[in-house]
């Protein structure tokens, strides 16, 4: 996803991004370098060398920081990102549980009904366009159970 614009709400004391998501923002707070009453922002534009995906802002001190698109969407709770995340993590933890459970990849792919370049797609953890279902299957034909638990968030 690309980023369209950025504005600062010196108000909100945000930085504001357009995507084709609608705006996010993000609190200075958030941020590595933050700018202060002293040390205000001095420039900040959408960075074409960073593939549009991030912005990079400069601070009156010379101070220089660029933040990616996905600070924007972690603290958003965008679900699609959280989505991505939660599969990235199951494919991380299938992988270790492969190389600890002792099976062929012949067994597993046996076992899941599927095609060995399949099982590799489950694997990969770049791969983000697989279902939480598929990860579900392949770590139960593992021999492991995911919980869940739902935790309410502190204000």
């Amino acid at each position: 996803m690309k980023i369209k614009s950025v504005i600062v709400n010196t108000r909100k004391k945000t930085i504001e991004i357009e995507t084709p998501k609608g705006i996010l923002g993000l609190p200075f707070a958030k941020l590595r370098v933050r700018p202060t009453t002293r040390n205000r922002l001095a420039t900040i534009y959408v960075d074409p060398e960073l593939g549009r995906s991030a912005v990079t802002y400069r601070l009156a001190s010379g101070q220089e920081d660029s933040v990616h698109i996905d600070a924007f969407l972690d603290y958003n709770r965008d679900p699609e990102f959280l989505r991505k995340i939660s599969v990235h993590k199951l494919s991380l933890e299938a992988a270790n549980a492969m190389k600890a459970s002792g099976l062929s990849k012949h067994e597993v792919v046996r076992r899941l009904k599927t095609s060995p370049s399949q099982l590799y797609r489950l694997l990969d953890p770049t791969n983000d366009r697989k279902s939480i279902d598929e990860m579900l299957r392949l770590l139960s034909v593992l021999g492991y159970t995911v919980e869940w638990s739902v935790v309410k968030q502190a204000a």
